[in-house]
């Protein structure tokens, strides 16, 4: 009898055995399916707006046309002022910052406060532009590595005073654009706004005329 009982001990603890085991199999299934269902929406896929050679390059990589758009729209929003540069470009500021390197962030509130005491805000309208035929072309775009890039935005910059224009500049902006993944929700680019790779170089119109011939 007592050799009955340990047989039925003895299976019933190979049952159990046998579910946890099945238990923990379930688990594990479960969480791999979701991992599966739930990648796409972590895996950030750039595509080109050609897409002749977009099955032809690592998904990781990033084209040129993609930072090129990312550093061309940033800079225009930060440099929109529409009545009051005094209080547009600051709260332009705060509001890109998602966009934007902490070193940036410094530089462009520094840039705030030097405008802001040489007079150049209050009032002030502001908008940049792409001067016609200087728009993306693959030499605007420099790779420096795969997380870095410095893009040559060739602009026309306007200003208003009070509705009268006081400047018209054309101008080539080096912007430095790194990768940037911290905050993808607000920042869907996964690239930050790393302010100038070196100075601003103005363009002479005449200079200007002759190379678009």
């Amino acid at each position: 009898m007592s050799r009955l009982k340990g047989i039925v001990h003895q299976k019933n603890r190979e049952i159990m055995t046998g579910r946890i085991a099945i238990g923990a199999l379930a688990v594990i299934c479960l969480v791999q399916c979701a991992i599966i269902f739930t990648a796409p929406n972590r895996l950030m896929i750039y595509s080109p707006p050609n897409g002749q050679a977009g099955s032809l390059r690592p998904w990781w990589e990033i084209p040129k046309p993609n930072v090129y758009a990312f550093a061309y729209q940033t800079f225009q929003q930060l440099n929109r002022w529409m009545e009051n540069g005094e209080e547009e470009y600051k709260a332009n500021i705060e509001k890109n910052k998602a966009f934007l390197t902490p070193s940036c962030q410094e530089f462009l509130k520094e840039d705030y406060y030097d405008r802001l005491s040489n007079g150049e805000l209050r009032d002030r309208a502001r908008g940049v532009y792409e001067i016609v035929g200087r728009g993306f072309k693959d030499s605007s775009v420099i790779v420096h590595s795969p997380d870095s890039w410095t893009v040559n935005l060739d602009l026309s910059v306007d200003e208003y005073f009070k509705d009268e224009p006081v400047k018209r500049v054309l101008t080539r902006f080096p912007i430095s654009v790194v990768r940037m993944e911290s905050d993808l929700q607000n920042n869907p680019w996964g690239l930050g706004f790393n302010c100038y790779s070196s100075i601003p170089l103005r363009l002479e119109a005449k200079e200007f005329k002759e190379g678009n011939q």
